[in-house]
């Protein structure tokens, strides 16, 4: 039986993989650079991070897993014919480059024993399998490579590549996925792209408790101004239209947009026969252009998150626009903006849902959902 580590970089197999790499025989796939790192049972530690050290590079943004065909070739030179363990980084790791090499590795290698690294989880608490604690000769070893071989990434401005405190763990703790699982891990710490939408249904709101309660608090206040904005609205990235069903069954029409293709398709077929629905690809500077007729109210539900211009709400063909944010991000992004504003006006502000403690992933992980508050805007100028 031989240990396989696929890292990235050759520092994360130090700063998560020790415990794997100092005993019985072993190898490091740097998936960087296409190499591979024999290591014989009769090696010492020592010895063993030495080598590792001498492929420690400067920081490279254009680092990144070369994907699951030739990361399995990589596995498969390291190993021979012996039955093999994997060890890879943690499909959810927030730095993508890493959690790209994980998933990749694991769907190269579907049907071995793969197993992730939970490593330093800033936005999600991971339920591990198994933990390794380093004894203080392994830390002092840990540490003592970091100074060495590490000294130029601890100042690293990069979030991918510094190396601080809480990368550096004394225990190492690691967990197995299905297929399943690990997709849904990975989608859940991407953005707004095509990763996100690899799987149905990425941030769970049609399992979530806390999701359910907070589109259906979402739709009851929207729903309750119908007198006010009318019975036509338009939903700004409508996903794959949780928010949109909701509507539709309160009689409200809908012009639900959705950029991304893929939740696009899957907002069309989940609205279809539903109702008064037309779906379109406008993001939200498509719709300040001409053309567009006026709608009793625009929706931007927990999407002004990505840095969108504010400015553009001046130009929608509007009178009223409902807003929900995270309550930071409603106190640190929308509400200075719109103490400047000329246009709009608060009309409105509601709780939608408070914090929650949630669990993700079937249990294999949980986090804090941070709320929700709804704020309405009601146009001051024609």
């Amino acid at each position: 039986m031989i240990d396989i580590v696929v890292v990235l970089r050759a520092e994360d197999a130090v700063l998560d993989f020790l415990s794997v790499l100092t005993d019985g025989e072993a190898a490091l796939v740097l998936a960087d650079q296409g190499r591979t790192l024999a290591f014989s049972a009769a090696r010492s530690p020592a010895e063993r991070l030495a080598d590792i050290a001498r492929h420690v590079r400067p920081a490279d943004d254009r680092a990144g897993s070369p994907g699951p065909v030739p990361l399995a070739e990589l596995v498969r030179e390291a190993g021979g014919d012996r039955d093999a363990r994997v060890w890879t980084h943690s499909p959810a790791d927030n730095r993508r480059s890493r959690g790209k090499v994980g998933r990749d590795t694991a769907i190269g290698c579907a049907g071995g024993d793969v197993r992730h690294a939970v490593g330093y989880s800033p936005f999600l608490q991971v339920v591990s399998d198994f933990d390794r604690s380093l004894d203080r000769e392994l830390i002092a070893a840990k540490l003592d490579f970091v100074n060495r071989a590490c000294e130029h990434l601890l100042t690293e401005q990069s979030p991918e590549y510094v190396v601080q405190t809480p990368r550096i763990p004394s225990t190492e703790r690691f967990f197995h996925t299905d297929a399943d699982e690990r997709e849904r891990l990975f989608a859940l710490l991407a953005s707004l792209d095509d990763e996100a939408a690899s799987v149905p249904d990425p941030w769970e709101f049609g399992s979530s408790p806390y999701e359910k309660d907070r589109l259906d608090a979402t739709a009851a206040w929207v729903l309750g101004h119908r007198a006010e904005t009318g019975e036509s609205l338009v939903e700004v990235g409508a996903c794959e239209g949780a928010l949109t069903r909701r509507l539709v069954a309160g009689g409200i029409a809908v012009h639900a947009t959705e950029p991304n293709p893929l939740f696009r398709t899957r907002l069309a077929d989940a609205v279809r026969g539903t109702g008064s629905v037309r779906v379109s690809a406008e993001d939200l500077a498509g719709l300040t252009e001409g053309g567009h007729p006026r709608a009793g109210a625009h929706l931007l539900i927990e999407m002004l998150y990505y840095g969108q211009d504010l400015g553009l709400l001046d130009r929608l063909p509007t009178d009223h626009v409902f807003v929900a944010l995270e309550p930071d991000a409603m106190n640190s992004r929308l509400r200075p903006w719109l103490a400047t504003s000329t246009t709009w006006r608060e009309a409105e502000t509601v709780q939608l849902v408070p914090p929650r403690v949630e669990t993700v992933c079937a249990g294999r992980a949980y986090l804090i959902k941070r709320g929700s508050d709804g704020l309405l805007l009601r146009r001051t100028t024609g």
